[in-house]
């Protein structure tokens, strides 16, 4: 089924812990380049604005650090994909953290408001702190709790400011649709390093992971299989692909919260491949490639690309 492909590069890194994650859309990029092909070329681009400004000022919210520049980034990335999705295309999302796919998540609820979004959600980690959960206060492990609209306030820890919990909730309200994903809509693969707070909610939730040991033991149709069904009363799905969810040992460490025993290149490629053959797939996002970390050159910008290029394929099949 042929896609009208169009690629949203979002480099606003203002939601990650460490510095780089802003040159992955790029690196990327240069990874074709490298290989005189012309991919980049053949769809239509759309740069976003970024916002990493805010890195450079002190923030005064430390338990969603700053959270007055991802709104901004929030409503620009939701509206380019609102536009592009209203319009009949396929966004192909390469950001670079993953505090970008709220913002996607909420493009796509605006777009198909009465529709019931599923999510892939394939990552080494959980994503779902809010300010009143979150250790580090980096808004890119949190991106899932404002798709959800669940503050997990039974694992409280901390007190946020006034202005945080305001801007908080215009986020989980975005298009006045809370929630935009239920929890039985959301699936996640390969999540392997969660916190006490991440636990509690999944458990509450009741929130699906087929972690990486399922994955190799039963294969990944088998576990195409399972999300499939789980998702089959959803109408459109979403997959969001952190590349930290790859084993660095056998990719690179260039990615900002690298985790060991992950999937391999291939298992992510026969993954994304096959969700991309669901016609139900309307949306990929990658994410948090940091060239930066690579402690390969440019390796894991080169195996993203490799796996956008099977994407492309599986989606123009």
């Amino acid at each position: 089924m042929h896609r009208n492909i169009e690629i949203i590069l979002n480099t606003s890194e203002i939601t990650a812990g460490t510095r780089g994650a802003s040159l992955g859309p790029g690196a990327i990029m240069a990874a074709a380049r490298k290989q005189n092909n012309p991919f980049f070329g053949q769809f239509p681009l759309h740069p976003l604005p970024d916002f990493n400004h805010f890195i450079d000022q002190e923030t005064t919210t430390p338990f969603a650090k700053r959270i007055e520049g991802f709104e901004r980034m929030f409503e620009v990335i939701a509206t380019k994909t609102t536009d592009l999705l209203t319009a009949g295309k396929f966004p192909l999302v390469i950001a670079a953290d993953h505090g970008s796919a709220a913002g996607t998540i909420a493009g796509i609820k605006t777009a198909f408001p009465d529709k019931k979004l599923g999510v892939v959600w394939i990552d080494a980690h959980g994503d779902l702190h809010s300010p009143y959960t979150t250790p580090s206060g980096n808004i890119h492990g949190m991106p899932l709790s404002i798709s959800l609209a669940d503050d997990n306030k039974e694992m409280q820890r901390n007190e946020p400011e006034d202005q945080t919990v305001a801007t908080w909730n215009r986020l989980k309200n975005y298009g006045n649709q809370e929630p935009k994903l239920l929890p039985e809509d959301l699936v996640f693969v390969a999540v392997r390093d969660t916190e006490e707070e991440e636990n509690a909610i999944i458990d509450r939730l009741h929130i699906v992971n087929h972690p990486v040991e399922i994955l190799r033991r039963e294969g990944s149709v088998i576990v195409i299989q399972a999300i499939t069904s789980q998702l089959n009363e959803c109408d459109i799905i979403y997959v969001s692909f952190d590349v930290d969810s790859m084993d660095p040992e056998l990719t690179s460490f260039g990615t900002g919260t690298p985790v060991g025993n992950g999937i391999s290149p291939q298992e992510a490629k026969e993954i994304l491949t096959l969700l991309a053959q669901n016609p139900k797939t309307i949306c990929i996002e990658f994410v948090e490639v940091n060239p930066c970390l690579d402690n390969k050159i440019n390796t894991m910008a080169e195996t993203t690309f490799s796996l956008i290029e099977a994407v492309v394929e599986s989606l123009n099949a």
